[in-house]
């Protein structure tokens, strides 16, 4: 399978990505929990069925430590016992946010305030352009139907 478009050939998407894919790399090194963010990118990713981002970011966590159970209970986080709060609260915020034409209102108070229970302002921010930016890589590669399967860790750094 070949994607519709090369993103790397493209002058355009070249002057455009360079930029985007730096704010990534300022969010891994921002005071968010390298764990939760792996668990966000791997909940959104799974949400918009981003076959590439899934690839890469269960990858990415199992080799900086995630467990293989973790990982194959992130879609049913609810109902999983491996996960802490701040976690459960951090994949609320991110489904809610992803979901936002699904769920009238976009993301609801009560999950804003369990947000913020554990996380301050400078992770909160962190959280929400996290989600932010997964979905629009989402977008990126379902939209130019991106091939997986072929990720190698650190492929991006």
């Amino acid at each position: 399978m070949d994607a519709r478009l090369n993103y790397f050939a493209s002058p355009t998407a070249s002057k455009a990505l360079k930029y985007f894919m730096s704010a990534g790399r300022e969010l891994k090194e921002s005071p968010l929990p390298t764990t939760t963010q792996e668990l966000v990118t791997l909940r959104v990713s799974q949400i918009n069925g981003c076959a590439v981002c899934l690839d890469m970011h269960t990858k990415e966590a199992a080799a900086a430590g995630e467990t293989s159970v973790r990982l194959n209970l992130v879609s049913a986080w609810r109902e999983a016992t491996v996960f802490t709060e701040a976690e459960r609260a951090a994949l609320e915020l991110a489904e809610q946010g992803t979901r936002v034409a699904d769920a009238a209102g976009g993301v609801r108070d009560e999950a804003w305030v369990r947000a913020t229970q554990h996380y301050d302002e400078e992770q909160l921010t962190a959280l929400v352009l996290l989600i932010s930016f997964m979905n629009t890589v989402n977008r990126l590669n379902i939209i130019t139907q991106q091939p997986a399967g072929h990720y190698q860790v650190g492929q991006f750094h």
